[in-house]
């Protein structure tokens, strides 16, 4: 397994619990699991690097369990039991200084440290949708959920938030607008904090300017964003919502620059290469896509046959990404996915199918209604006569 699992380059999490891992240079998938004691509350919901070189892989279970994945042997390694179903699912995990960081919907943000039973938690309010580290200063983590706005926590001073947003203001009736965070990112070497929220906005916090509220606000379609994670440059920010549309917004002005096409379902999972123009994604319609945000094309399209949660994309160098390859026809068996790379809308299935022609079929029978209608003309015509 270690020979598979070290030409992976992304990772993603599906419904049936299983870490699927995807080599796109090598044409393959692989299945990283026990197959045997599969259910449904091992549903992956989230996954994240162990360390910094990428060698260990974190799964969250929705049944409370954190797996360790060795990239480099190819087995789960440690399992530990970091929450109970009863708190809902993991929002997001992270590490830093060899201590475990744990997040669940129902507000409990943990800090697991290793080698002690001690733990310190965090009570980061209810309806937590994401939890995520800041890259720059491993020591914070934003949170945020509905109606429980973006948090900023220390975790070396947990006893308070240092930063707490404030709503925006009332609409045009004077009404108050609901809070609904969703996904938010940390931009690097900045303190501004960019979120999406399921009232399709897009906001750019700024907590070293005086003011809580948002510095930059942004609309994108009609539905709930879900996800979102920022390119190379930094100067955009790429978004999906749950009807399976993708779009980079500028960051400066807040407009849309373009449009990803060909997803089909919700989209769940999200992340940008961290050096190269990719994204990739995932979601409801059982596809795993990367597309190339310099011309916005689709670069490659593989079917892992679940609904996936999650996506994590290695840092390491992905030149053999960027060509569009031809998949072999070689059957893979075992524990092996045979990849299924779609280079258009157009499937081999319909080029095999013998095409038929309805224009002359429509022809020969207008002409026969219009023979039936003239021999009844004729009889008419000769009743009159009579």
């Amino acid at each position: 397994m270690a020979d598979k699992s070290q030409v992976c380059s992304v990772w993603v999490g599906s419904e049936t619990g299983i870490l699927k891992g995807v080599s796109l240079s090598k044409k393959q998938a692989f299945n990283f699991c026990e197959m045997s004691c599969l259910s449904r509350d091992q549903e992956v919901c989230v996954l994240g690097w162990g360390d910094q070189h990428e060698t260990e892989v974190l799964v969250g279970s929705v049944n409370g369990t954190v797996k360790t994945f060795s990239t480099e042997k190819g087995i789960f390694t440690e399992t530990r039991q970091c929450g109970e179903s009863t708190q809902g699912r993991f929002t997001g995990l992270a590490v830093t200084d060899s201590a475990l960081i744990t997040c669940v919907e129902a507000g409990l943000l943990r800090v697991w440290k290793e080698g002690s039973t001690d733990t310190v938690e965090i009570n980061a309010g209810t309806n937590v949708c994401r939890m995520r580290q800041n890259p720059s200063q491993r020591n914070q983590v934003a949170t945020g959920g509905k109606e429980n706005g973006l948090k900023v926590w220390d975790l070396e001073r947990p006893e308070t938030p240092i930063f707490t947003s404030k709503n925006v203001r009332n609409d045009w009736l004077d009404l108050r607008v609901p809070e609904w965070v969703r996904d938010m990112v940390f931009i690097p070497d900045s303190n501004k904090i960019v979120t999406c929220t399921g009232h399709h906005q897009v906001r750019v916090y700024d907590p070293a300017s005086p003011q809580r509220r948002p510095v930059l606000e942004a609309h994108f379609g009609e539905y709930p964003l879900t996800a979102l994670s920022l390119p190379a440059n930094q100067d955009s920010v790429v978004v999906g919502n749950t009807h399976g549309e993708l779009a980079i917004l500028d960051l400066r002005k807040g407009l849309v620059r373009g449009c990803l096409k060909g997803l089909a379902g919700g989209v769940r999972g999200l992340q940008c290469h961290p050096s190269l123009p990719l994204v990739a994604s995932c979601g409801l319609d059982r596809f795993l896509r990367v597309h190339s945000l310099e011309d916005r094309s689709l670069q490659h399209k593989v079917y892992l046959k679940s609904r996936l949660n999650c996506v994590l994309l290695s840092s390491k160098d992905l030149e053999s990404l960027r060509p569009p390859f031809q998949l072999s026809s070689s059957a893979v068996t075992g524990d092996v996915e045979e990849v299924k790379e779609e280079g258009g809308e157009v499937d081999e299935v319909w080029d095999t199918m013998e095409m038929i022609n309805d224009q002359a079929k429509k022809r020969a029978t207008e002409e026969e209604e219009a023979v039936v209608t003239g021999v009844e003309k004729t009889t008419k015509k000769r009743k009159v006569v009579k």
